[in-house]
């Protein structure tokens, strides 16, 4: 999650409560309290926290406990919501990939592909929520659940934001109707997750700029003055 905002104070006691109903007309009760706005701010703290304890202890030694304690909400809490500490790191992740990584719409597809693979590349490898990506792909490998999850709750989500500059520049006349989008997005994002995951190479803005101008190059070829 980046910076403070999703950072709220929870109720340490347990689940907010709604304030206690006062009879109305009729006998029914009516409420005046706050309590789905309570809720919220207890689950983002719990979802805050535990984006921040992963980039500074790791997997390993992040536990329910360490979350509520610094979430400030009582562990059976978190029970309630999450059966263990991926299922938050999940929702944690995608949530915060929705937040951070709809892609601009300037008009310009290589602009917009510019800045969007650049946020992609930050969002990876300079965020906590990068780390816990990284994390989570990791068991990813061996724990057929948390695949399955990553790619439907993230990976699919992903794909449609990453699909809307190419989409959108097909609807302006800047790329041919017969344009495989699915097989451009891999070409564009591919190596970005390719240094994230495997290689661990830096990946500067500069090499996201030369993924977008020459995936734009290609596709707009100068044309030859002498013809």
């Amino acid at each position: 999650m980046q910076g403070d905002t999703r950072r709220a104070t929870g109720d340490a006691a347990g689940p907010p409560v709604a304030e206690r109903a006062n009879p109305g007309a009729g006998g029914r009760a009516t409420h005046h309290g706050n309590r789905h706005k309570r809720s919220e701010e207890a689950r983002q703290a719990v979802l805050e926290a535990a984006d921040d304890l992963l980039a500074e202890r790791g997997f390993a030694r992040l536990t329910i406990e360490g979350i509520a304690a610094r979430a400030g909400v009582a562990k059976q809490t978190i029970y309630r919501w999450w059966p263990s500490k991926t299922d938050i790191l999940l929702d944690a992740f995608v949530d915060d990939a929705a937040e951070d990584l709809s892609p601009p719409d300037s008009g310009d597809l290589q602009r917009d592909l510019r800045i969007h693979l650049n946020r992609l590349a930050d969002f990876l490898t300079r965020s906590d929520a990068g780390a816990v990506f990284r994390a989570l792909a990791g068991l990813a490998q061996h724990d057929a659940d948390v695949a399955a999850r990553l790619r439907a709750d993230y990976l699919s989500q992903q794909r449609d934001r990453d699909r809307l500059p190419l989409l959108r520049a097909v609807d302006r006349g800047q790329l041919p109707p017969q344009t495989d989008i699915d097989l451009a997005v891999e070409q564009l994002v591919g190596p970005i997750y390719y240094r994230v995951l495997v290689t661990g190479q830096p990946v500067p803005s500069e090499f996201t700029d030369r993924l977008a101008d020459q995936f734009v190059a290609h596709i707009n070829p100068p044309t030859d003055p002498a013809r």
